[in-house]
């Protein structure tokens, strides 16, 4: 390799760290498009995760995954999502 082409190279490598992983910009949004208030028992959740606001989506979301896999998006503001965040944390 020549030396002449090492800067190019560099730019190359730079241009791809920036650009290359697109999975990354595409997290600095809200998860949540539609959210349910409705109950679910607790008996059938597997995880909980909550994501505060922040600057990636400018309010909380509260995600959980059932005993069935599927992914459901809780309304933060639901008394019983409340009570249920209360005996998390």
């Amino acid at each position: 390799m020549t030396a002449e082409s090492s800067p190019t190279l560099l730019l190359a490598v730079l241009v791809l760290g920036i650009f290359g992983d697109h999975c990354k910009a595409q997290e600095l949004r809200c998860q949540c498009i539609q959210m349910h208030s409705d109950f679910i028992s607790p008996q059938f959740i597997e995880t909980l995760q909550l994501i505060p606001e922040g600057v990636q989506c400018s309010r909380k979301e509260v995600i959980v995954t059932l005993k069935n896999g599927q992914l459901v998006c809780l309304d933060p503001e639901a008394k019983w999502v409340k009570s249920l965040l209360e005996k998390v944390h």
